[in-house]
């Protein structure tokens, strides 16, 4: 147990810098039979837990408040042997997504979830919040690459299935219901995950486009001819100039939008091939690993490079393909009509319409952009959270997204599994405690 004031104070603050809290002391557990031990005895004194991975959420999930008690997993770092032949690996919750990679790469597997926080962020959160990233397209999120979990529910019980049988039809799916729980209905604390062969060849190219129509008319002939797309991200000119400071990209002619693809595959004549369809459009390609990083840096950085600017309103949301053009014409007018002082920076992903809209200059307590940008997204048909959860920023427009029957079911699945309501109160619901 640690209550050192200095060591606290990097838990009960979220990455952003926007959300802080309380905490009355941090655990850190090294074994589920620990976690097991912490949960057991905060559900018998009516504790608050919050369980805390990395910290690199964006929605305040994993800020504590009201004196609880933030269980760290970052004490869970194990990882099991590759099996080879199913492709599957089970980690423990605690370990980062980069070290995973790193573990698993040495046997020419990947990891089919990649997100720009990989050093920091870790695998039990990344499920928690069902996680995204760049490679949604070709691979989906989290939840679709769970196969197995261990999770410990608030009254210290132990759920264990980490058999990762490819046919288990045996009951309730536990870790399709766990994975986006955002640690409100038990702490994870290991994952089996499904691995994808490591390709022998990668291209990635930076694509001007002249407006967000024109990227996604590129998106569509990508998705027709090019079998092999990895990744399709955007970024506006604003963006690009902050990550390279106004120079832009050697050989890139300046656009309002850039698109960044990755292409995957075993042959690289091929990938040059599916490559040509991007067209008549200002473009640079790199295949070695060097200038591919240098490419990606563009994207990459994106939310470090705006982090430096002052505490971000991030909002992260989905739009359907047919509104996603119009919404990045219209949100930034709509936040400046509110403070004319913010600055709205947009990039995304491109290829399942999720565009993290950051908004700097605004009071950070002001929630008049929130509300506008999300009841903006709503009115268009799309979804308030994208990839990185409800948690205590957008609790009060959950119902934008959600029926009142969806919200009580949410509720009572709640109340079954913690019943007093102890873990991370007022994160994705109402604080339920009693």
């Amino acid at each position: 147990m640690v209550d050192d004031p200095e060591i606290l104070a990097g838990a009960v603050v979220d990455w952003t810098g926007r959300y802080q809290g309380a905490a009355s002391c941090l655990v850190r557990p090294d074994s589920v039979d620990q976690v097991a031990a912490v949960l057991a005895w905060c559900s018998a004194h009516g504790v608050a837990v919050v369980p805390q991975g990395g910290n690199t959420g964006l929605v305040g999930g994993s800020v504590p408040y009201d004196d609880s008690v933030v269980l760290s997993t970052l004490g869970l770092t194990g990882v099991g042997s590759i099996d080879e032949a199913q492709g599957q690996v089970t980690a423990e919750a605690g370990i980062t997504l980069a070290r995973l990679q790193a573990a698993v790469a040495v046997s020419g597997w990947e990891v089919p979830v990649d997100l720009a926080a990989r050093d920091t962020c870790t695998i039990g959160g990344m499920v928690a919040t069902n996680a995204g990233g760049m490679r949604v397209l070709r691979y989906g999120m989290m939840r679709t690459n769970v196969v197995g979990l261990e999770a410990v529910l608030a009254d210290g019980s132990i759920l264990s299935h980490l058999h990762g049988l490819a046919k288990d039809n045996t009951g309730y799916d536990l870790s399709s219901l766990l994975a986006g729980s955002e640690g409100t209905l038990a702490v994870i604390t290991a994952v089996r995950l499904r691995l994808v062969p490591s390709p022998t060849q990668r291209l990635v190219a930076l694509v001007g486009c002249v407006d967000m129509d024109d990227a996604m008319e590129l998106a569509a002939v990508l998705r027709r001819g090019a079998p092999s797309l990895d990744a399709l991200e955007f970024v506006e000119a604003q963006g690009v100039d902050l990550v390279t400071e106004g120079h832009g990209v050697a050989g890139l002619a300046p656009s309002p939008v850039v698109v960044l693809v990755e292409l995957a595959g075993h042959d690289e004549s091929e990938l040059v091939r599916q490559l040509a369809v991007v067209g008549d459009r200002s473009t640079v390609v790199g295949s070695d690993s060097r200038t591919r990083s240098d490419l990606w840096r563009v994207r990459d950085e994106q939310s470090t490079a705006v982090a430096r600017l002052g505490v971000a309103h991030k909002l992260d949301v989905t739009l359907p393909p047919a509104a996603l053009s119009g919404f990045c014409r219209t949100v930034a007018p709509l936040v400046s009509e509110l403070d004319a002082a913010a600055t709205t920076y947009l990039f995304g992903h491109l290829g399942d319409g999720n565009v993290h809209v950051n908004v700097v200059g605004a009071s950070r307590q002001d929630d008049a952009i929130d509300e506008a940008v999300l009841t903006l997204v709503a009115e268009l048909g799309g979804s308030i959270s994208a990839e990185h959860g409800i948690g205590r920023l957008k609790q009060p427009w959950l119902h934008l997204a959600r029926s009142p029957a969806e919200r009580a079911a949410f509720a009572a699945i709640k109340r079954a599994l913690d019943p007093h309501g102890i873990l991370n109160p007022g994160v994705l619901l109402a604080d339920q405690r009693h």
